[in-house]
């Protein structure tokens, strides 16, 4: 169960590998927002929001001044998350996928055995993948939605080609979302489901949904 779990996050992970761009638009039309997902704003206040919440909790941590300097592209990080999110929304409901509270609570308590209790796993997400303790359901909910997706769409997450049929997937429903992002934050790209030259610090660079160069992000 932890292999597939794995599985699972490093496969999503993968979305977030930092690559170069292939496109460019702009948020000028939309004033306040950071994006516009699906037609629906996501506010810069929300973006700020939410990187607040992590500083908050690096902050209280033992490993403050660390944790801090690492996390630098914090509001974009958040920014990321958000679109991500959203985009996974889409592409699990055209594949008719929903998630339930049971579900997400299911997998917030095998990762709690899996890290040895509660507050080790709210310090791992905190360190290595920014999540604040009151973030942590919605990054659970993504790791029950995306093996979720897989199973629905027929695809193997620990397979290249299941890989790419997700990949496939997600990417139908990022361009069919027509995102825009405030100049600010960077553009986002369809392909490689990335913002901006944004690398997260905690992912390696893995098999991806679609060909990229091995020392991007390097």
């Amino acid at each position: 169960m932890h292999r597939r779990r794995r599985t699972a996050l490093s496969v999503l992970a993968a979305t977030l590998v930092a690559a170069p761009l292939l496109s460019a638009c702009g948020n000028q039309a939309h004033p306040g927002a950071a994006a516009v997902v699906g037609g629906e704003r996501i506010e810069v206040s929300a973006v700020q929001a939410q990187a607040a919440d992590v500083r908050s909790a690096q902050e209280s941590s033992p490993q403050a001044v660390q944790l801090v300097n690492k996390s630098g592209q914090l509001n974009r990080a958040k920014l990321h998350g958000l679109i991500f999110s959203r985009i996974l929304d889409r592409a699990a409901e055209d594949a008719g996928v929903t998630v339930t509270r049971k579900e997400i609570q299911e997998m917030r308590l095998a990762n709690r055995a899996q890290y040895g209790g509660e507050e080790q796993l709210r310090a791992m997400m905190l360190q290595q993948r920014w999540v604040a303790p009151d973030q942590i359901d919605a990054d659970m909910r993504q790791e029950v939605q995306l093996p979720k997706l897989a199973e629905a769409l027929g695809a193997d997450l620990g397979t290249p080609a299941g890989q790419q049929v997700v990949g496939e997937a997600l990417t139908k429903a990022s361009k069919a979302l027509d995102i825009d992002v405030n100049p600010r934050f960077g553009t986002w790209d369809d392909q490689k489901m990335q913002l901006g030259n944004y690398s997260a610090p905690w992912i390696s660079q893995v098999t991806t949904f679609a060909p990229q160069d091995p020392q991007a992000g390097a």
